[in-house]
């Protein structure tokens, strides 16, 4: 499989299946390569979200869930049935994204800055009022490690267990980071209590 077929499963709808992951997985690494295709149907719009979400760009859901899945795909193999396969999924998607924008962060220190543009510290109100998009902007500028297990708790809905095993941290920390991203995202979002009480 390739890129472009991929890239094809991906625009194609969600369908769902009464094989468990792991079964499919199995039928994968036995030689059935199209069961790779029931895996990216199933899990690709979790993974489009996450991206969409941590990246608050969707210019680069495509082109990062291609990779993820990519990367999947020449991986499996390697798969450890020890944890659930979203769980392994996840890891990857939060880690092509820490890229992304480690890359980002690096074109951004060469970058220099047109003369007479502007840094704000907070988010630029949305005409329209558009909640989301504020509260979508106030996240994006959260530190990359309290970002993203307050995306995976408090918008996708995973237990501290699956966000601790996806980042590969203890427990513990997880649950710190979130109560300093939620902290730290008031405070974001206090200047612009005015606008999202509209």
């Amino acid at each position: 499989m390739d890129s472009k077929e991929i890239e094809n499963d991906l625009q194609q709808p969600q369908i769902l299946t009464l094989e468990d992951d792991f079964a499919v997985i199995k039928r994968f690494i036995d030689g059935d390569k199209s069961a790779f295709k029931i895996l990216v149907k199933r899990h690709k719009e979790k993974v489009r979200n996450i991206i969409y979400i941590t990246m608050n760009s969707s210019a680069l859901v495509d082109d990062i869930a291609q990779e993820v899945f990519i990367n999947v795909y020449k991986n499996l193999k390697h798969f450890r049935y020890d944890s659930q396969f979203t769980t392994w999924l996840y890891r990857i998607t939060v880690n092509r994204c820490k890229d992304y924008l480690r890359k980002m962060n690096v074109r951004k220190i060469f970058s220099p800055l047109d003369e007479g543009s502007q840094v704000t510290e907070f988010p630029t109100p949305v005409e329209e009022n558009d909640v989301s998009k504020i509260v979508m902007d106030a996240i994006s500028q959260l530190p990359v490690k309290l970002r993203i297990p307050l995306i995976l708790k408090d918008i996708e809905g995973f237990s501290y267990q699956e966000i601790a095993e996806s980042m590969k941290c203890e427990m513990g920390t997880v649950k710190s980071r979130i109560f300093r991203g939620r902290e730290r995202l008031k405070e974001i979002l206090e200047p612009l209590e005015k606008e999202l009480m509209h």
